[in-house]
């Protein structure tokens, strides 16, 4: 798919996607390429799938190995810190993936990381001690660079009349996985346990009660890296061949001709820009705000078991594991619904900063409705009023996601040239993993210490992540009101 003839010649600082109101006239709408676009969104449901179902199981598992000693307050810290992990590590890694995408192509990098994906949550099933939980994570974070590699080609199959088509499924893909990973946690750990008639038997299970969760979605990850292996096709043209990286291969580099991205105006004859030249002020601010989302829902995410685990005499709900895998599935339920049928009407009439800002004022609600139906609790239990608390936070939650597909749409059209989109991507992915590493840890310590210590009435991690909330507002006012900065 060749640029839009209209396009202007322009030079490295043009964004990829051009402003509107310089268009000189509107175009037709491009079909997506549904036959490739739709491995990229099975891709997309492995890892979530893989991230999201330790949440059900992760504070019983936490009691199990013993690690806080019978101490109920730290449960929610350990938490925090296995989720962490992953972040952290992927945080120091994932720009060299995305940025090696740009020199070997998408797919190898691709399959490295699904690869990783599925061995780390083998080991993490068969895991009986606190450490071998850390080394699983870790390996899980430091081999998965998918995360910005599909974003970099999902930009190279689009163009700008359907990329805010393409940012819509996106999410839907997310969500699946979202939704399959809390149910597959939910209902399959301590299968012995849950179903004797069927698993009883089993030694193994009895041995290692969270295998089974963890294994399916290791064999998903594994059955999509031979979908991906036979089918998708490069998006990227390679700079150099995959066996040069070879320590006993002579090194050599091939030029190649200027990448065929869909994506307009950038300059002919790309070749990946020096990673200085992504410190520019667009990068920083549409990588700032991917940041910022990312750290609200991660925060968000984390808490949100614990809570909903927590007995409400400390602070929760004390939901079983089964009920906390419903709630969330049905979250991610309605996320994936949403963002397809809402997400580019949406942007079509609300344009992307007001779209990017409603959507990131919705967790200022969805964050008070925890202490709300945790107060309601106490004095009536778990009723029908706090049922339908949980299920107006569920809605938020799904209308602050909008500003996901927004984040990435500026990302996208602020990567300096075509053969740069994975360096971007890699380069916002970073901040957005060491804020995912950060909020974790942060907010599930406040979590504990409000608990412990009841600081402001056990209210001190809503009023933090409260405060994230209005930083990140402030963020997205800085945000151009279209794609362009111009």
């Amino acid at each position: 798919m060749s640029p839009d003839p209209t396009s202007q010649q322009v030079d490295e600082e043009t964004p990829l996607l051009q402003s509107e109101e310089n268009a000189p006239a509107k175009t037709p709408q491009t079909p997506l390429p549904w036959g490739q676009f739709s491995m990229l969104l099975v891709l997309q449901i492995a890892e979530p799938m893989a991230a999201s179902v330790i949440s059900p199981f992760a504070p019983q598992l936490i009691r199990d190995i013993g690690i806080t000693h019978g101490d109920e307050a730290l449960v929610s810290f350990y938490v925090g810190l296995v989720h962490s992990l992953f972040f952290a590590t992927e945080a120091l890694t994932i720009f060299h993936w995305s940025r090696l995408s740009d020199y070997i192509g998408r797919k190898p990098v691709l399959l490295i990381g699904l690869f990783g994906l599925s061995l780390s949550m083998f080991c993490f099933g068969l895991s009986k001690t606190f450490w071998s939980l850390v080394i699983s994570r870790c390996l899980s974070g430091a081999l998965n660079g998918n995360i910005g590699v599909m974003k970099s080609m999902t930009a190279e199959m689009t163009d700008s009349t359907n990329l805010a088509r393409a940012w819509a499924f996106i999410p839907l893909a997310w969500s699946s996985g979202l939704t399959l990973g809390p149910l597959v946690g939910g209902v399959l750990a301590r299968p012995a346990d849950r179903f004797p008639n069927i698993f009883g038997g089993s030694g193994f299970l009895k041995k290692y009660p969270y295998f089974l969760p963890c294994a399916v979605p290791a064999t998903m990850s594994a059955l999509t890296w031979i979908v991906v292996f036979l089918y998708l096709k490069e998006t990227a043209t390679p700079q150099i061949n995959i066996s040069q990286l070879l320590p006993w291969k002579k090194r050599k580099t091939v030029p190649s001709p200027a990448l065929e991205s869909p994506l307009v105006s950038s300059p002919v004859g790309d070749t990946p820009v020096p990673i200085r030249a992504l410190f520019v002020r667009r990068v920083i601010i549409a990588t700032g705000s991917y940041a910022g989302v990312a750290l609200v829902e991660i925060a968000f995410r984390t808490v949100q078991p614990v809570f909903y685990a927590t007995p409400i005499s400390l602070g929760g709900l004390g939901f079983d594991t089964p009920t906390i895998g419903i709630v969330l599935a049905v979250q991610g339920i309605l996320n994936g619904i949403t963002q397809p049928l809402a997400f580019a009407r949406l942007h079509d009439v609300m344009g992307p900063k007001k779209l990017w800002l409603f959507a990131v004022t919705c967790a200022l609600p969805m964050i008070a409705l925890l202490p709300a139906s945790n107060t309601l609790a106490r004095y009536s239990g778990v009723v029908q009023s706090v049922w339908c608390l949980v299920a107006l936070q569920v809605a938020l939650g799904s209308c602050m996601n909008f500003a996901y597909g927004i984040s990435f749409m500026y990302i996208s059209a602020a990567s300096p040239n075509r053969a740069s989109v994975g360096a971007t991507n890699g380069f916002a992915q970073v901040i957005v993993s060491v804020m995912r590493a950060i909020g974790p840890a942060a907010v599930n310590y406040a979590f504990s210490i409000s608990i412990e210590k009841h600081y402001l009435g056990g209210n001190l991690v809503y009023c933090a992540m409260a405060g994230m909330v209005c930083m990140v507002m402030g963020i997205g006012f800085l945000l151009p009101r279209t794609m362009s900065t111009k």
